[in-house]
């Protein structure tokens, strides 16, 4: 019986749980860290690769991608979909700028219910989305790159230039957090392909992720979940199927605050990964909503709560 995807994750907690390097990080919390991983999650026959060793609130994770992609970069729209996930970097800016240690409950719903509160205080730079959707070139012109990512794969899938990143160097300083799944390249195989009775097949489409750093307790989870997301809109988009997910860590890391997190999903054992599928077939990549995706068959263990370092 072939092994589990998720231990491929359970491999990469459990060697920076007992050999990780300790170190004083940029929160001030500390980590355990190792450097250089990779995971693989075959994704052809309809799998959703969202782990089971605790739960992973995946329409909050999908949420946030359906953000990115919108080329968004205030929390606005977020809290307004519930999703809090960045309320931690502005809120900390507000409270140190104005010494007000008003609580996240009340700065998020300042931020839904005053618009100029948000245009202020809730825009988080230009982070993902901007790139992604606007980069801004020297000549001041924008440049999508997702958009262009498509239409390669459309025209020319054999390109080794369908990619798309966040590490723009000039803009990093003004940027809330800087990109950490920052390199996304896609790739085609099985183009000409046919079935016995001389049918076309459909082209399979993979996804490689490199992340700079990643916080494996919170973040990875999120961050797989996602980007497999990402995965089916965009091969369904290009009428090809989806293949293979591949995640590649650079800083791979748990909080000292996270060990017992770690601990704990080590315990126990992964249940079988849920499938996806998605309901419509949008327009474009900007068209798909959170109800566009049917999620089946997912039986987690129960979740865990932990902190996040700001």
């Amino acid at each position: 019986m072939a092994r589990h995807p998720e231990y491929q994750y359970l491999d990469i907690v459990e060697n920076v749980l007992t050999k990780g390097d300790k170190r004083i990080d940029r929160t001030g919390v500390g980590t355990l860290a190792a450097f250089g991983a990779m995971m693989r999650f075959d994704m052809s026959d309809g799998t959703f690769p969202v782990y089971t060793t605790k739960r992973v609130f995946w329409k909050t994770a999908v949420k946030e991608m359906l953000w990115f992609i919108s080329g968004q970069t205030n929390i606005r729209s977020l809290l307004q979909e519930n999703v809090r996930i960045w309320t931690d970097w502005p809120l900390e800016k507000y409270r140190k700028a104005t010494g007000q240690q008003i609580s996240q409950e009340d700065f998020e719903a300042r931020i839904v219910n005053d618009e100029q509160f948000a245009l202020e205080w809730g825009d988080l730079g230009p982070v993902y989305g901007k790139q992604w959707r606007r980069w801004v070139g020297p000549d001041g012109r924008e440049y999508d790159q997702i958009a262009t990512v498509i239409e390669t794969l459309r025209t020319n899938p054999t390109s080794r230039r369908m990619l798309f990143h966040a590490w723009n160097v000039a803009d990093l300083d003004r940027m809330a957090l800087n990109p950490c799944h920052n390199f996304y390249q896609f790739f085609v195989s099985g183009m000409g392909l046919e079935t016995d009775q001389g049918e076309p097949l459909r082209p399979k489409l993979s996804l490689m992720v490199g992340t700079r750093s990643n916080d494996l307790g919170l973040g990875n989870p999120f961050n797989v979940c996602q980007q497999a997301a990402l995965l089916a809109m965009v091969a369904q988009q290009v009428d090809m199927v989806p293949n293979e997910l591949i995640w590649v860590g650079g800083d791979v890391h748990l909080y000292l605050n996270h060990l017992e997190l770690a601990e704990t999903i080590l315990k126990r054992e992964p249940r079988p990964f849920p499938k996806l599928r998605l309901t419509r077939r949008p327009e474009s990549i900007d068209g798909y909503k959170i109800e566009d995706f049917e999620v089946t068959g997912y039986d987690p263990h129960p979740a865990i709560a932990a902190p996040v370092a700001v």
